[in-house]
């Protein structure tokens, strides 16, 4: 579905939602010219320590439901009034587990008469585990039953935490009688839902689930003492979860909440024009996307397929690369220069060393014969990757020449997953760039050109926040 096929003559206004990996954006779009009215952002620094030492990836829930309470409320509140819609997305994969008792959930209304905010009571909910969890170690992946999916598992997936769990500290699981996304949670708040339910797209990043039947692989994961009763009720992303449960910062109690999408859907949603079009997204991580026609998946995942299908709209699917190198690998160079800086006795703040190093990068000087694999987070399809440098002399060392060859390194790398080959092949003219990551590093800009060998555009407004209000518009049934 594109843009101009889900936009009515009517003038309506829609919330939409994106709950990131580092911060959560809002904005109200006018549904007559799929215009932006107002939109705010918040990053939401609320990664804690691990459990599980180094290989661990935490979040604390709180911190994150209070900046999607903050970001609504700074929207303007004659538009807020106006809003006839909520979509909200998020961060794929992760999962989190709260406790529902009949008198009691696992959060509070807050305020009365005009508008409300939702609190969280923090003794009745696990920290969210996310998609950059890596307690799951090959080995530890090796010995999970095979899934009934054209998705295999991995580590950070939704499924595989909870096999973790149960193996590692079942006792934890037994405080909580409820699972979801992060998004699904907030879903569950606004609603005020007994029980979760979660997207065929995000159930489908959880990993055992069947995108021809749309359903868990429950057969299988009874089999092996899986607590299927976790497992929140699938819908299609073209249905609602419930409606708002009371004024929301002027929202009018009783406003439709559709199901939480995933942000890659939502991403592209808000950023294809035509079926022509792939969408190369880098913010924390990094996705080169593409509506697949015709796909049809199969019951079996592909052993070490870099390109995944995943479920998108209107009963169709997305081909994905999805590297977990993207502009986090970038952040932890530049956290590790300023580190070095810290150890020689100086401070250099962190917005002064990017500044930096992407000028000096953009220098013909720092193009150089170094080659950098900058998979320090290894991928979904080789977990067990590290990073590397190569051709390293006393000539290429430079302080610009090195970030150029990262930069370079990164997207070779997601050429090597989805190569210029597969866009031909899908009969794709473009690529349309997204994320902060990629628009203002013009180095990336130019090695995607290079690499794919195919112009490289960036459209107004091409984020997920817009992408989930978009999805609404597709909602025929109250």
């Amino acid at each position: 579905m594109l843009k101009h096929q889900i936009f009515s003559a009517m003038d309506q206004y829609f919330l939409g939602i994106d709950i990131g990996t580092t911060s959560v954006k809002v904005c109200i779009i006018n549904t007559k010219d799929h215009t932006v009215q107002a939109q705010h952002g918040k990053d939401t620094q609320s990664n804690v320590p691990s459990d599980t030492g180094p290989g661990g990836n935490k979040q604390d829930v709180s911190t994150i439901i209070s900046a999607v309470n903050l970001c609504v409320s700074k929207l303007p509140k004659q538009l807020l009034q106006k809003v006839s819609r909520i979509g909200i997305c998020g961060q794929m994969h992760g999962i989190m587990f709260w406790k529902t008792d009949s008198d009691q959930k696992a959060w509070e209304i807050i305020g009365k008469g005009k508008s409300v905010r939702f609190d969280v009571r923090k003794e009745k909910v696990s920290a969210l585990y996310t998609w950059q969890d890596n307690r799951c170690d090959p080995a530890f992946l090796a010995s999970l039953p095979e899934p009934e999916s054209n998705l295999k598992i991995a580590t950070g997936f939704g499924c595989a935490t909870i096999f973790w769990f149960t193996k590692n500290k079942p006792e934890k699981l037994k405080k909580f009688n409820c699972a979801g996304t992060i998004t699904d949670f907030a879903v569950a708040i606004l609603c005020d839902l007994d029980k979760p339910v979660i997207s065929n797209q995000n159930a489908a990043s959880w990993g055992y689930f069947n995108a021809k039947l749309n359903s868990w692989n429950t057969g299988i994961l009874e089999k092996v003492s899986f607590p299927v009763e976790l497992l929140p009720e699938i819908r299609n992303s073209c249905k609602f979860a419930g409606h708002l449960v009371d004024i929301w910062h002027g929202i009018p109690k009783g406003t439709p909440i559709g199901v939480g999408y995933g942000d890659i859907q939502c991403s592209v949603l808000s950023t294809i024009e035509t079926h022509s079009d792939a969408v190369l997204n880098i913010s924390t991580s990094a996705q080169i996307t593409f509506i697949a026609k015709n796909y049809q998946p199969p019951s079996k995942p592909i052993a070490n397929a870099s390109i995944e299908y995943f479920p998108y709209f209107n009963k169709q699917f997305i081909a994905i690369a999805a590297s977990l190198n993207g502009g986090n690998s970038l952040a932890s160079f530049v956290r590790m220069l300023q580190q070095w800086t810290l150890e020689l006795g100086f401070n250099v703040p962190q917005s002064k060393v990017w500044e930096k190093v992407l000028v000096l990068s953009e220098d013909s000087s720092s193009v150089s014969d170094l080659k950098i694999v900058p998979t320090c987070l290894g991928e979904r399809h080789t977990p067990n990757a590290s990073a590397s440098m190569q051709n390293i002399h006393v000539g290429n060392l430079g302080l610009g020449q090195v970030f150029r060859a990262l930069c370079k390194g990164l997207l070779e790398n997601l050429h090597s997953m989805m190569p210029k080959e597969i866009l031909q092949e899908a009969k794709i003219t473009r690529i349309v760039g997204n994320g902060s990551g990629l628009s203002r590093n013009n180095v990336l800009q130019k090695e995607v050109q290079n690499l794919y060998q195919l112009p490289l555009v960036f459209t107004t407004g091409g984020d997920a926040a817009k992408g989930a209000a978009m999805a609404m518009a597709m909602i025929s049934d109250l």
